[in-house]
């Protein structure tokens, strides 16, 4: 007579093992690509925020009623700003440059005016797509923002 094989000889106890064993794998895996890749985290405080908010709009209204305005040129590796309004503004600025998406693309430089009284700043790379442009007075008193989607060779106002 045929004696039964032991389980562990036979097909369907190996299979319906597998089955789980892989979806605890693909667990782990999951779980350590969540740990690895973690968003960074939105916001702390979101009461200082607000607060910084405000003294921002203050300083974007500052900038309005002195009527700054200025010209931005991109040319390859290199921004020049000229100011074509307001009152001249000789001290050095604040440029900060935020991509939407990506934070590790974001940077920002203290450059002063030279004897043409345009603010230079050279680049790694070229600046292509959209970006979020702040200029502010080095006493922080005033600040022009606006988004730009930034091609090579281009002219932009900022007011």
């Amino acid at each position: 007579m045929n004696q039964p094989q032991p389980w562990y000889k036979q097909f369907w106890p190996w299979f319906l093992i597998v089955l789980p064993l892989i979806a605890v794998v693909a667990s782990f895996n999951l779980l350590y690509l969540a740990i690895e890749n973690r968003d960074s985290l939105v916001s702390e405080d979101y009461y200082k925020d607000g607060k910084r908010i405000n003294m921002d709009l203050r300083a974007i209204k500052q900038a309005k009623q002195l009527g700054m305005q200025y010209e931005l040129l991109v040319d390859d590796n290199k921004l020049t700003l000229t100011q074509h309004g307001g009152e001249a503004y000789l001290a050095a600025l604040t440029v900060q440059f935020f991509h939407p998406t990506i934070k590790e693309r974001d940077f920002n430089q203290v450059v002063t005016a030279d004897g043409n009284q345009q603010y230079q700043i050279a680049l790694e790379q070229p600046l292509t797509g959209a970006w979020d442009v702040r200029i502010e007075g080095f006493d922080k008193s005033w600040r022009i923002q606006k988004r730009l989607e930034i091609r090579d060779d281009s002219q932009y106002w900022l007011n």
